[in-house]
């Protein structure tokens, strides 16, 4: 048979749209029923009953620990919070117009040059680099937020779990036990989301044989983007200009008349409520009440009432994540980087997944411009 012509190829699904692209065993969504699916195991259950660092371990190790095993894990991995001293010397040295995301993009990418498995690729040794990557982004964020308030870095406190450290390097201050949980099970559902823009950059890096940390940094690209990462703070936009509860109706409507999406609505898979609104919703309505002020927790139900009445577009997880960080203290332009916080145990489990049977990812384009044009000569061209 032969091959066929460009006229007789499928075109592509804008956007690669429900384009199977790899098998995976990491992270199941059922876009139909809401339902999210970490190696067999409910997204919402984990969230409920387990912590980030578990869920890691899930991730990267396929199953669940028994008590000695997460023992030793929870000693080996929390035990050596740490940042490199040159790595932090490079945060001294960004601009300070430099924006967050920017600043973990870059630094992240150096940590390479110091990880002492750098160019070693055995199985043992990139789950080392993948458990160090996952320590250091939340120390990396917290640190040049820090630098840029004017702040010297905090080290964390050693034997504390990820949520409680990037709050405590943060503002210099042990976190309520609440908002320390709240934000642990922020981090659990953010932790794996299929191939998602960026966890599909990391593959594809990850693909031509490339490292981890080029593999991660490339993530980081990808997720820094408006159209990824930054709908938690378009929705903290959005709160701040409607201002007040009773002003939700009229903001929402002339947006929708406008054609204007309303950000913390609506997905690519899901096709009904994000099964990951509804528990920070729930986390968002209590830390708000926890620090005394529920007004963009209130704003947020509003614009929740008006957008549901008037589409057909449903909740997703950014809805709630804007005024919930709020209400932790966080500023707006570290909702994305925490969303990296979160995502990068999801990359590496899936750079280490892609490394398990590789073949370089290499898809066709539908060409759609000319053909059999010819050379004329410069003096000559119209």
């Amino acid at each position: 048979m032969s091959n066929p012509t460009c006229a007789e190829v499928q075109p592509a699904e804008a956007g690669l749209a429900d384009v199977v692209a790899c098998d995976s065993e990491i992270c199941f969504i059922d876009g139909e029923k809401g339902r999210l699916v970490y190696r067999g195991y409910d997204a919402i259950e984990l969230a409920e009953k387990s912590h980030f660092e578990e869920v890691a371990y899930l991730l990267w190790f396929g199953a669940l620990p028994r008590a000695t095993e997460y023992k030793a894990f929870l000693a080996g991995f929390t035990g050596s919070m740490t940042l490199p001293g040159e790595t932090v010397a490079l945060l001294r040295s960004f601009p300070s117009t430099a924006a967050p995301m920017e600043a973990l993009r870059t630094a992240v990418s150096s940590l390479g040059h110091w990880d002492p498995d750098s160019g070693n690729t055995a199985l043992d040794a990139c789950l080392r680099k993948a458990q160090r990557i996952t320590l250091r982004i939340p120390l990396l964020v917290a640190a040049y937020q820090r630098l840029h308030e004017r702040n010297e870095p905090i080290k964390p406190i050693v034997g504390h779990g990820i949520a409680f450290n990037f709050l405590y390097t943060l503002q210099g201050k042990e976190p309520e036990p609440l908002i320390e949980r709240a934000l642990d099970a922020a981090l659990v559902l953010h932790a794996d989301h299929e191939l998602n823009a960026s966890t599909f950059a990391a593959r594809v890096t990850a693909a031509t044989m490339s490292d981890i940390y080029s593999s991660v940094t490339a993530a980081i690209g990808a997720l820094k983007g408006p159209l990824h990462g930054g709908a938690n703070m378009e929705v903290m936009q959005l709160l701040e200009e409607i201002g007040a509860p009773e002003r939700a109706e009229g903001v929402v409507k002339e947006k929708l008349r406008q054609k204007i999406k309303i950000p913390g609505f609506g997905h690519r898979v899901y096709r009904c409520e994000d099964p990951r609104a509804e528990m920070l919703r729930e986390y968002s309505r209590r830390v708000c009440a926890l620090v005394g002020n529920s007004k963009y927790f209130e704003i947020t139900e509003a614009v929740r009432r008006v957008a549901l009445e008037n589409t057909k577009v449903f909740p997703n997880v950014d809805l709630y994540t804007a005024s919930l960080y709020n209400a932790m203290g966080l500023p707006q332009e570290l909702f994305t980087p925490i969303f990296a916080i979160a995502r990068v145990v999801g990359w590496t489990s899936h750079i280490l997944e892609q490394w398990s049977s590789n073949r370089l990812i290499r898809p066709r384009a539908e060409y759609v411009g000319h053909h059999d044009l010819h050379y004329i000569d410069i003096r000559e061209r119209a």
